[in-house]
């Protein structure tokens, strides 16, 4: 694997929003710094809800956009899902928490799976696309930061699945916002999910 590319946004407004957001990724030559916030100089505008250390890095898998330009009849390009790389020849599908994803100096570590909100349905013009991407069980890859370094695109990827119990992708879009069995939540807690959602977990069983 390889990094296809490597995207940035700054801080703009949305068609009828009066908030601004950095969901608009644009494509960058060069390197960019990656530290355990994220890219730096990557526009986080809603910091209740996005970046932070378990959410630093977002990707989304090549394949995975040659999918959804298919299914939408027009082309996404690098940065339309509010992405910060794009991995070639990765389909989000296989990616399990705690995976992990070196690039160089760089290792990143799968905690949770892309939940879609109000923001990106304005994003892609589409009130329904909330529902059309949970459907779709195709979700984008939250990473938290190990190790901090440069990224740029063309760089190699080695790809580690993780070793235990998985906690897929489409099975963390699935299963949001709802009460898991007792047998679920324990394999979700012994993953490195989310902190937010390891908190959830951890209060419903202490309930």
């Amino acid at each position: 694997m390889k990094i296809l590319a490597v995207c940035i946004g700054n801080a703009e407004r949305l068609p009828g929003k009066s908030y601004k957001t950095g969901i608009y990724k644009h494509r960058v030559g060069g390197s960019v710094l990656v530290d355990a916030e994220g890219l730096v100089s990557d526009a986080i505008c809603n910091r209740k809800h996005h970046g932070g250390v378990d959410q630093a890095v977002y990707l989304e898998g090549s394949l995975t956009l040659d999918w959804w330009t298919k299914e939408l009849g027009r082309p996404i390009e690098p940065g339309t899902f509010g992405e910060n790389m794009v991995i070639d020849g990765l389909d989000n599908r296989i990616v399990s928490v705690g995976d992990r994803f070196i690039a160089g100096d760089l290792v990143l570590e799968v905690t949770s799976a892309r939940i879609p909100c109000s923001t990106f349905a304005a994003r892609m013009g589409d009130p329904r696309f909330i529902k059309r991407y949970t459907q779709a069980a195709r979700p984008g890859v939250y990473c938290r930061v190990l190790h901090g370094g440069p990224v740029a695109a063309g760089m190699t990827v080695d790809y580690l699945p993780y070793n235990g119990e998985k906690v897929t992708m489409p099975e963390m879009i699935a299963t949001f916002g709802r009460m898991l069995t007792a047998q679920d939540r324990s394999r979700y807690l012994s993953a490195p999910i989310h902190y937010k959602l390891r908190n959830i977990l951890e209060a419903q069983s202490s309930a």
